[in-house]
């Protein structure tokens, strides 16, 4: 599929079908995150492939928006390992998971793949729930399977805002 085809119908499936994602599938978007850019490439990122019954279940007890996908993906980053910018305000740790979720994310499409980024919970309780280690602050959740026979985009997919206003040439 085409880039601009991976971008343009991309959605946020919110029905799965509960069929589990097909490994090379799976492979590929993973391969996606490790690929992802971080700043001065410190690859904080933490990625956790959530597939078992009792991880699902302990998923669905901190958030309701797993919409039946067989495959949860829990992005993280390792606190002690980020990079602080300048003006010592900001570092690389969300904006860095975050490019690596949205690599996935769009590799998923790529494959044939659904998905939808959640962020419908507490990262703290996730990160607990899952046993994860004190150093890694959770980011998201990205639900990964096959739509639904039955689901569809919001109505408010296609709408977007004219790009003169979102933005200015400077």
């Amino acid at each position: 599929m085409e880039f601009s085809e991976v971008i343009k119908n991309r959605y946020a499936c919110k029905k799965f079908d509960g069929r589990q994602v097909q490994k090379e599938h799976l492979d590929a978007i993973l391969e996606a995150g490790r690929l992802a850019p971080t700043a001065k490439n410190l690859q904080e990122q933490r990625i956790y492939i959530v597939q078992s019954e009792e991880g699902l279940a302990k998923i669905d007890k901190v958030t309701p928006c797993r919409y039946g996908a067989a495959t949860a993906v829990v992005v993280a980053f390792d606190k002690n390992n980020v990079f602080t910018y300048p003006g010592e305000k900001r570092d690389s740790g969300v904006e860095d998971a975050t490019i690596v979720a949205t690599h996935m994310m769009l590799a998923a499409k790529a494959e044939g793949v659904d998905s939808c980024w959640i962020n419908f919970f507490d990262p703290e309780v996730m990160a607990k729930e899952l046993g994860l280690p004190e150093n890694e602050e959770v980011l998201m959740m990205l639900d990964l399977g096959y739509a639904a026979e039955d689901a569809k985009p919001l109505p408010t997919h296609s709408q977007r805002k004219e790009i003169t206003e979102t933005v200015t040439f400077i």
